[in-house]
Parts: structure tokens; C-alpha cells; sequence
């Protein structure tokens, strides 16, 4: 999110001194960083709980096209960035992966055959593929079929549009092309205190290696601390923060790096998520490219600890309650039982349990094949309800001062990969005297700046095949 912000930024106020302050050794390491995230590119296309179904049986398709329409402006955005030799080569970020749905038993069947009647004739979903047949799904990922009992009902979807991306490597890109364009960054440091003055805020910055404090002075921050943002924002003091808190959810993933198992499976593909899991925790079962190697992630499993980052503080929960936020966290706990009870059963699963969600998947897997590896830590919003006290909200939130001197995001899928629109939200609401000044620049970024691209099936059908000749995906 911040490199994001800083290249655009950088791109419409060529002159302004931008600062990056990261706690970590190197940039992208923590919620970015492709082991800890699903990065596969969150575009609606195969997630299913973006789709979910109504009282009525029909589904809710209001989500997924707004996710995707989100997904196209990134599109946009990277393909600026190739174009503009910014990023020399998309392969070094993004691969072509299709990105399949897959479900078995009647009822989920029949939800699917719906999800794909709902939105196949959609502009944002070309070419969408459905079947139920085992012989097409093992065509298109033989794993999914090898060694499961015949006469189970099945169905698939499948893009073949879908894309893999490594978000870390992205990150570290940006970061590398803003510092050679001028851009200050302070690893192994973080702030630890901020103050309002009268041109904007002091920052009290603290280094990681001895604690030495130092001071920054900025007319606009932007706190893009992944889970920690919660924190830093309640530091600040503005009144917009009041009634938020978090609620963090880590995981645990299966990855395999047997190159005979990685070659036979080469797409993206999601389940249903089970009675009470939180979104972040649908099952897929994911073909990576990180650093150029190539291996298979299962998962994430759900779990909880009291950390806001994976590599933070067993106080980073307590820390964030305040009198403010105790009736929504209240509320949030009193009406989020069933989400209490699932984190405490997977929490207390047994490895043997989480191979046979595997299974279920991937029903030949050789357990020798797996083994876990620790998941980004995800802070979900807890927003004020007048009704409920609190409700817990999946998906992204941006606070920011009423002068627009501050602003920072809280929450975390889909995250990333829409961090170009949200970036843009940003610049939206903090300059908005800018706006007229900036049109201009950032209908050259994003082409459909200003306008939906779901409103219109020809400017969709464009975009989407210029930006995957430009990423080299498919369309």
C-alpha cells in the first residue's frame, strides 16, 4: 500500500519530499511478503464468499464486481508501470494462473451452478468455464480427481484469466525505483509516537537497533502498517479512529516443493468455507511462483494470537482496547460465537486434521510431501454499530482526519491487490483541491479513472485484453 501511494505520488508531485519508515530489515516482509499472504491476485473470480447466497436462495453478486472492478484498476496501474519501464519485466510480479471454484456434494453443486448463471454474461467475468464433469475438472487440475469415489457429485468453474502475484517482489521494486528517483527510507525503525503541530505532524521515530529516538516533521501521513495501523492511528489521537478496534487471525499454511506433485497442479482454486470460518480461511489449494521457484500452498488454516504482525508484539491486542472500543468488541464477541468456537477448533487441530481438509481437496496427497508453514498475521475491522454494539467487517476500511492530514487502512482482504484504487481513495480524500491538477496524470496511470468499467461491457472488453497483452496474462 505505501509504495503504492509513494509512486504515484511521486509521479503527480514530482518535487515533494516523501519519507518511508519500515520496522523491518528490508521492504515488503511482513503482510506483502508471498509466503504470508494469498497473493494470487484477489479478483472475485473463484472466491467464493464474495458470492454468498441470500434468504432467498438467489446469490449477492454486488461484492465480487466490486472486487473485480477493483482488481481491473491495479491491472491498470501495473500495466503503467511495465509500459513506463518502471518494471522492466511483469514476470519478475505476475504470472498467468487460472483460477478455478471447486465444490463437491449437491447443495454446493447446485450454489455453484447459480454463482456461474449470475455472473457469466457479466463484463468483468469473460469467458468464465462451468462443468461437472470429472473427466473436464481433471483435465484442468488432476489432482482434485485422482483417487476420489466415483458418483460424487462435483463442479468447477475456471478462468483462465487469473494471475499469480508475488506482492513482496512488487514492493521491493517500487521502493527501489523511488529511491532513485529521490525517496528517503529508514529500515529497522518505527514510530512510535505522533503529534499534531501546526503545518502537520511530528513523528517520534525510534530505531530498532538501540532505540535511538530522532524526530520527522510531515504536512501528510500515511499509515500503512498492516495490523499495527489500528495503533498507530488511536496514537494519533484523531477523533475518526474512536470506536475501532481489531481483531487479529493468524494461520498456518500445507506447502509442498515436490516438483513431480507442483508440475500437475498449475491453478488457483477455492472451496467453500466451512460453517463459521472467517473469509481469509476458505480452503484453496494455490500453484505459487516466488523468486522464481515454484511450489504449492494448501490452506490457510485459521488460528489466534494477540499479535497484530507475525512478527510482532503478545501485547499488541491489549494495547489497542480502549473506552471507546469496548462496546464494539463486546459486541463483535457477543455476536461472533460460532467464528470464537471455529478459531478455538482449528487452533487445537492435530496435523492429521489438517491433512484431511487437504484430502478432501487433494485426495492422493502424500502427507511426506506437506509441510506447515506460518501464515501473515490478518487484523480484521471492528467498526461502531448504533444497533449491535459492534460488527466485524471483512474487507479494508480507510480512516482519515477530517483535515485530511492523516489517514491510514485498516483490515485486510482483499488487501493488496487492490491496493492501487484504495491508494487512489487516499488521494481522494486527503487532496481533494488536488483532484483537477491530478486528473490528467492519473487517467495516464488508469485509464478508467473517473468511471466504472462493470457500466460499460466495451471499455471492459479493452481493458482487460490490453492489460493482459501488457502483463503478459491471459485473457
Amino acid at each position: 500500500m505505501s509504495a503504492t501511494l509513494g509512486t504515484l505520488l511521486a509521479e503527480l508531485e514530482p518535487d515533494w519530499k516523501i519519507l518511508l519508515i519500515e520496522k523491518l530489515p528490508e521492504m515488503g516482509a511482513e503482510s506483502s511478503n508471498a509466503w504470508n499472504n494469498a497473493g494470487t491476485g484477489h479478483s472475485a473470480l473463484c472466491e467464493l464468499n464474495y458470492t454468498p447466497e441470500k434468504a432467498d436462495g438467489s446469490l449477492a453478486t454486488e461484492g465480487a464486481i466490486k472486487v473485480n472492478e477493483q482488481f481491473q484498476v491495479s491491472r491498470q496501474f501495473w500495466s503503467w508501470l511495465v509500459s513506463s519501464k518502471v518494471i522492466p519485466d511483469p514476470k519478475s510480479f505476475i504470472h498467468p494462473s487460472p483460477h478455478m471454484s471447486f465444490v463437491w456434494g449437491a447443495d454446493n453443486v447446485e450454489y455453484l451452478r447459480k454463482r456461474y448463471e449470475a455472473l457469466k454474461d457479466h463484463p468483468l467475468f469473460p469467458n468464465m468455464e462451468y462443468t461437472e464433469d470429472p473427466l473436464t475438472i481433471a483435465r484442468w487440475a488432476p489432482l482434485l480427481i485422482d483417487g476420489r469415489k466415483k458418483g460424487e457429485p462435483l463442479a468447477a468453474t475456471r478462468f483462465l484469466s487469473g494471475s499469480d502475484v508475488d506482492f513482496g517482489s512488487l514492493t521491493r521494486v517500487l521502493v527501489e525505483r523511488l529511491e532513485s528517483k529521490g525517496l528517503e527510507s529508514l529500515t529497522e525503525h518505527k514510530v512510535v509516537g505522533l503529534k499534531k503541530n501546526s503545518e502537520g505532524w511530528t513523528l517520534k521515530v525510534q530505531s530498532e537497533i538501540g532505540g535511538t529516538p530522532s524526530w520527522v516533521d510531515a504536512s501528510f501521513v500515511f499509515v500503512g502498517a498492516g495490523g499495527m495501523s489500528l495503533n498507530l492511528l488511536q496514537a494519533s489521537g484523531i477523533p475518526e479512529i474512536r470506536g475501532y478496534g481489531g481483531f487479529p487471525v493468524s494461520g498456518v499454511w500445507l506447502r509442498c516443493d515436490n516438483p513431480e506433485v507442483v508440475s500437475l497442479h498449475k491453478a488457483k482454486v477455492y472451496g467453500k468455507a466451512s460453517v463459521g470460518a472467517p473469509p481469509m480461511s476458505v480452503p484453496h489449494l494455490d500453484n505459487r511462483v516466488v523468486e522464481g521457484e515454484t511450489s504449492l500452498l494448501f490452506g490457510p488454516y485459521a488460528g489466534f494470537t494477540p499479535k497484530f504482525l507475525k512478527q510482532g508484539s503478545w501485547l499488541d491486542f491489549f494495547q489497542s482496547i480502549r473506552w471507546h472500543n469496548i462496546i464494539p468488541l463486546l459486541g463483535v464477541a457477543i455476536g461472533n460465537f460460532s467464528l470464537v468456537t471455529y478459531l478455538v477448533k482449528e487452533v487445537l487441530a492435530t496435523r492429521s486434521q489438517r491433512l484431511q481438509a487437504l484430502w478432501d481437496f487433494y485426495p492422493t496427497a502424500d502427507p511426506d510431501d506437506w509441510y506447515e508453514l506460518t501464515a501473515g498475521q490478518r487484523v480484521q475491522v471492528i467498526k461502531p454499530d448504533p444497533q449491535k454494539g459492534g460488527v466485524l467487517q471483512f474487507g479494508t476500511e480507510l480512516v482519515a482526519s477530517a483535515d485530511g492530514s492523516i489517514a491510514g487502512l485498516l483490515g485486510a482482504s482483499p488487501g493488496a491487490s487492490t491496493a492501487a484504487p484504495i491508494m487512489i481513495d487516499v488521494l481522494e480524500t486527503c487532496f481533494p483541491d488536488k483532484l483537477a491538477e491530478w486528473r490528467s496524470t492519473l487517467k495516464k496511470m488508469v485509464p478508467s479513472y473517473g468511471t466504472a468499467l462493470s457500466e460499460n461491457p466495451e471499455k471492459a472488453q479493452k481493458s482487460l485484453a490490453a492489460t493482459a497483452a501488457k502483463l503478459g496474462l491471459s485473457v
